[in-house]
């Protein structure tokens, strides 16, 4: 039988599902595919929390989908590979994916919408986890914008001239699925233990007093939509609905999102390169040792090691903290930030490879509207300020007002100074 696939990705959802919305409308029987990528899997932990979160997720939707006889097809594999074997075993007309802009993503895409269409398959793809796609919010120049500030401007000049986003009807489970009896796999099948950790429950209530909260780490009030949001979980046009006329300073952190996505689609050479090639002659001191007791939290800062502790234990790190031990790790201990940016990236469950590399070349000052480097953030100044009587980090550090606590790794004035002599030295040494 002649059937449409829609390829789920990023978007692990079946509500407000741009791609799956456009395949139901077709006549043509639909099944759903998920692949796990191999590729991807081999470089993580057997119990990463992700994988876990990720596969309740699938087994939602499968059970979801069971309702109209049907259900999710699970592959694992290489993608390429994964779609051959799809080819020679079902009639392919059309294949509906939701587009997705990272750098390995869109080659990803490519090599697969080939090899469709060289064996008579249509590709078919959709704007879905973002309000403004890449190329649609640019300067009069036709150039990507790399200033936050102007960019914001723009895009919601933009939205503002948007139609009001409706909630998709309820789907009908009785038609338009195509019916089969696939089994699912269970985890350790594709090679993955069940993680104890999980992200709490997304709670858009906090949106309302987000701007007035948000920066202190004790509370729980943030939305922790994070995860969800990475995953598709929940749509960005349903987050949106909740926030735009709720609170501004949310909206903000969500064109920051958008923002970021656009400047690694049009310089992806960011992944592993500084914005601005001026700081690549930066001499980091990458010290192992150093690095391995901020990993731990255990550099004698108590905000720092608090926030490092809690990504630990929970792949969570309020956002105030992961500022301040992102510039600690840069700037007092003169450590890569890609060293950081990917420690972080192994462990947070919202995990985003646009965010997490802008963010951290914010905070090292090697990225575009990134903070200048003299700027170098006090962390006992910034406890005081966030954290006054120490809920946080006492909650996180048991031994804090003990002998047991380390002892500052380094001290404050000096670092300070070193880090911006260090960053002065490497701008302005000649470059041949």
């Amino acid at each position: 039988m002649k059937l449409n696939l829609v390829w789920l990705r990023r978007d692990l959802r079946l509500d407000d599902n741009t791609a799956l919305k456009a395949a139901l409308q077709k006549e043509l029987p639909v099944l759903l595919l998920f692949i796990f990528d191999t590729s991807i899997l081999d470089e993580l932990k057997r119990d990463d929390a992700r994988v876990s979160f990720i596969y309740r997720s699938l087994l939602s939707i499968h059970l979801q989908l069971r309702q109209s006889h049907s259900g999710l097809l699970i592959k694992v594999g290489h993608p390429e590979k994964v779609w051959q074997d799809l080819i020679a075993e079902y009639d392919i007309d059309t294949v509906f994916v939701n587009r997705d802009y990272e750098p390995h993503a869109i080659q990803r895409d490519e090599k697969i919408k080939g090899f469709l269409k060289n064996n008579g398959s249509r590709w078919l793809s959709f704007k879905d986890q973002v309000i403004f796609e890449p190329s649609e919010i640019l300067k009069k120049d036709g150039l990507p914008y790399t200033v936050f500030t102007p960019y914001k401007k723009r895009w919601l000049e933009s939205f503002s001239k948007l139609p009001l986003f409706h909630a998709s009807a309820e789907l009908n489970f009785q038609s338009g699925f195509f019916k089969h009896n696939t089994p699912f796999p269970s985890l350790t099948t594709i090679g993955f233990a069940e993680s104890r950790m999980r992200p709490p429950e997304f709670d858009l209530s906090k949106i309302s007093n987000y701007d007035q909260q948000r920066e202190i780490p004790a509370l729980r009030a943030t939305t922790f939509v994070g995860p969800y949001l990475r995953f598709g979980i929940i749509s960005i046009r349903t987050l949106i609905n909740q926030a735009a006329d709720k609170n501004q300073v949310y909206l903000s952190e969500l064109i920051w999102r958008e923002f970021f996505m656009q400047v690694l689609f049009h310089y992806p050479q960011v992944v592993d390169r500084n914005f601005k090639p001026a700081f690549d002659h930066i001499p980091w001191r990458n010290n192992p040792e150093e690095f391995s007791r901020w990993c731990g939290g255990n550099t004698g800062y108590p905000l720092v090691d608090a926030g490092m502790r809690q990504l630990n234990a929970t792949g969570f790190m309020h956002n105030r903290v992961r500022m301040v031990a992102a510039g600690f790790l840069c700037k007092h201990l003169l450590i890569d930030w890609r060293w950081g940016e990917a420690y972080f990236a192994s462990l947070l469950f919202d995990y985003e490879l646009s965010s997490n590399n802008g963010n951290w070349q914010w905070a090292a000052g090697t990225g575009c509207d990134a903070a200048p480097y003299f700027r170098v953030f006090n962390p006992l100044i910034q406890a005081e300020k966030f954290d006054p009587e120490m809920n946080y980090v006492s909650h996180w550090i048991p031994e804090l007002n003990s002998s047991t606590y380390a002892k500052p790794i380094v001290d404050h004035a000096f670092a300070r100074q070193r880090a911006i002599d260090t960053y002065r030295h490497g701008l302005t040494k000649p470059h041949f």
